[in-house]
């Protein structure tokens, strides 16, 4: 190893740095010749290189088709030296009507559908450019852009688009690049086209302006923005956010007060046949009571059928439960990271998008006049030239016929330029009988008025304006709201009214009778009462909690660690097992164990109560946990458990304690919370809380001893002031030291 370091031209270097150095150039290669679009032309390398092969292929909108695998095979070859596979699916989605809201490349056979089934092998389909790129890549001949030399350097390519069409917001881009990415959805070109006029003119209009002018995203599988028009402000104004996407549907009268509902249009980039299949699943698994089933109509339009379970049904609310359950509803991310002119990735907000193209726009502008003006000097100067023969033709014959370096004669006998003697003699003959002075200095005319009115608009920034408002009204001409595709297929609506969905409309009403083991198994048997069965325990397992409940009811389990937990009973495990362990389904920890378990009832409020005797009334509504670590609702100190959860029934609170004594005392004397320690209850010298419960003092007290219930109605010796320590329970009290 020594011996390796010590030759000469090796130098050490840390393995984390040469790590580093390595990692930054693949990610930076893969950032900006990969992953994300450029701001100008709103194109990737490989969507570049499509293009511009296709145009060297001469594949223009009015010439033939050409394979697909001739037009991946030039990519490959010339330009771009990755998979074909890959190469080719860049090709199918610029073809795709359903994924390009403007699509650059004009396909013929199957190039794969809504459903979401792949394009025919690239050896079946033909593809030819559309009028839309053609628009990308005017003027690509006239020293608009620069070039450069490709991966081997036997060829050249452009390093970014003329892009007339403002493709980057017109179509949208999306990408993954290393520790960034980009999300652009689809905008109408009519829209933007406005938008882009206004900034010529006031470079820092609002984003209210702009907004008013680019409504949101226009896709081109149709559907309904329904974000508030606040959240697509803010979504341009930072370059970052998402638009809330739902289907379009309507309803069809069946008569006899029937009706079904009929989705015309589904969100973008979701795939029809697995939208149905996840409908048919919920039907099936009962999660949709409301939908009878669903049905796919769809020929070359969207026609999903949905069937309600009634005519009672309100279809508004059939809808939002599948709004909610389904992809009928989605949400499209915007995240408009960028390379800027500069190669540099950076993230745009709207307007600075459309000054990037319009910047670019006006570069274009100059360069192609810039480039036409030399044309035109080189022309003059042979129209000058061609002046001479005119006037001169004998002469002119005379030294071509005898001289043996005409060339250099012409240039000396007329004192001519080196390019007006060569385009003299590269004139044919037949070409001289066209050389009218008339004829010439009418071309003469034309191209000097012509350069005088580029070197104005060179020069003069209001002319370069009034030109880009040419070139963008001339798009809408060509694509804007006119046009059978630049119509905005995207519905703007407001956002949507909350629409009350039952929880029954969700998951299948059906009786359940929840059980939870000693050891805490949980299970839900179906039925109620005489309808369930005698339950299978584990062996040293017994019953511990049962209640009664329905399968869209909530159930609160109150643990020793002063938590509740909510389970929804249609998540339960059935009854024909063991059930499932509790501490599965909740982050439950193994010194915790529940204490209470209950329906959730809305409107009840509850007596919490810890082993300290401390407790205090709880809103029901209030302990409904939302995450499976449950809610704290009783704060314990160190040593003390939660004891007691009960529903409040009646007007005093009774509570014994370990030591058998019982204080009865009024309901109003404790306080309501909805987190804390509590007041005390009862005083012990040892011991702790054993129960506590609430009742009617003029219905007596009741408990349980054995499989009897007793009721004590003389009790007034034992009613007394919160936090009293009591006094013995009567006699026949329950041996357990608990009311159940």
């Amino acid at each position: 190893m020594s011996d390796v370091l010590d030759s000469p031209g090796v130098e050490p270097v840390a393995l984390a740095d040469a790590l580093a150095e390595r990692y930054l150039a693949y990610a930076m290669s893969t950032i900006t010749a990969r992953s994300l679009p450029d701001a100008r032309d709103g194109l990737k390398p490989v969507h570049r290189r499509l293009l511009y092969a296709m145009r060297q292929l001469r594949l223009d909108p009015r010439e033939g088709f050409k394979k697909s695998a001739r037009v991946v095979g030039d990519v490959i070859g010339k330009y771009h030296p990755h998979g074909d596979q890959a190469i080719y699916d860049a090709l199918v989605r610029l073809a795709q009507e359903f994924a390009a809201r403007y699509p650059l490349v004009d396909g013929q056979g199957n190039f794969g559908n809504v459903d979401g089934d792949n394009a025919a092998a690239m050896r079946y389909t033909e593809a030819r450019m559309t009028e839309v790129a053609t628009a990308l890549l005017e003027g690509i001949d006239d020293d608009a852009v620069d070039f450069r030399e490709t991966y081997d350097g036997s060829e050249v390519e452009p390093v970014v688009l003329p892009a007339r069409f403002p493709n980057l917001l017109a179509n949208g881009a999306n990408g993954i690049a290393v520790g960034m990415a980009t999300s652009i959805p689809p905008h109408n070109v009519d829209e933007l086209c406005q938008a882009l006029t206004h900034l010529v003119d006031k470079p820092r209009a609002t984003f209210e302006t702009l907004v008013g002018m680019v409504r949101g995203p226009d896709f081109p599988t149709g559907g309904e923005l329904v974000e508030a028009r606040e959240a697509v402000m803010e979504a341009y104004a930072t370059g970052r956010g998402s638009f809330r996407l739902r289907a379009r549907w309507e309803t069809e009268d069946l008569g006899r007060g029937t009706y079904r509902i009929v989705v015309t249009e589904i969100p973008y980039q979701i795939q029809k046949s697995k939208l149905v299949e996840r409908v048919a699943e919920l039907v099936e698994a009962r999660k949709l009571p409301l939908l009878e089933g669903a049905v796919d109509e769809s020929a070359e339009d969207i026609r999903l059928v949905l069937t309600p379970k009634s005519r009672t049904v309100d279809p508004a609310v059939l809808m939002e439960s599948l709004f909610r359950s389904t992809d009928l509803e989605t949400r499209f991310p915007l995240n408009m990271n960028l390379l800027d002119a500069r190669g540099a990735p950076r993230v745009m907000n709207l307007r600075e998008a459309l000054q990037a193209f319009i910047d670019h726009r006006r570069d274009v502008l100059l360069r192609r006049s810039r480039h036409r003006l030399e044309r035109i000097a080189r022309r003059l100067e042979v129209l000058e030239g061609y002046l001479v023969v005119y006037l001169n033709l004998d002469e002119v014959i005379r030294i071509v016929r005898e001289e043996d370096e005409p060339g250099p004669a012409l240039m000396r006998r007329f004192t001519l330029s080196k390019v007006q003697a060569d385009a003299i003699l590269d004139m044919r003959l037949r070409a001289l009988r066209r050389l009218e002075e008339m004829e010439i200095a009418r071309e003469k005319a034309g191209l000097t008025g012509e350069r005088e009115e580029l070197e104005a608009l060179v020069t003069s920034e209001a002319r370069q304006k009034a030109a880009l408002k040419a070139e963008f009204k001339d798009i809408r001409v060509r694509f804007g709201a006119e046009t059978g595709p630049g119509r905005r297929r995207t519905a703007v609506g407001a956002a949507p009214a909350a629409v009350d969905v039952p929880i029954d409309a969700t998951i299948e009403r059906e009786a359940v009778t929840v059980v939870l083991s000693a050891k805490g198994w949980i299970r839900a048997a179906r039925g109620h009462g005489d309808q369930v069965g005698a339950p299978r325990f584990k062996e040293g397992d017994r019953e511990r909690f049962r209640v009664e409940a329905w399968t869209t009811d909530k159930l609160l389990l109150f643990a020793t660690n002063g938590r509740f937990y909510t389970l929804g009973c249609d998540k339960l495990p059935g009854g024909r097992g063991y059930g499932d362990p509790v501490r599965l389904m909740l982050d439950l920890g193994n010194d915790a164990d529940i204490v209470a378990m209950t329906v959730h009832r809305g409107g009840r409020r509850l007596l919490v109560a810890s082993s300290e005797g401390r407790g205090f009334i709880a809103p029901e509504d209030a302990v409904m946990a939302q995450t499976r670590g449950g809610k704290q609702v009783l704060i314990l100190p160190g040593g003390a458990e939660a004891a007691v959860a009960r529903a409040v029934e009646g007007d005093h609170v009774a509570a014994v304690g370990e030591n058998r004594k019982l204080i009865v005392f009024p309901l109003e004397e404790l306080p309501e919370m909805t987190r804390g320690r509590g007041v005390i209850l009862q005083r012990y010298k040892s011991g702790g809380l054993s129960d506590a419960r609430t009742f009617a003092l003029a219905g007596g007290l009741s408990w349980r001893s054995g499989s009897r219930t007793r009721t004590e109605t003389n009790i007034a010796d034992w009613i007394g002031k919160r936090g009293q320590a009591g006094r013995l329970a009567p006699a026949g009290f329950a041996s357990s030291n608990r009311f159940d």
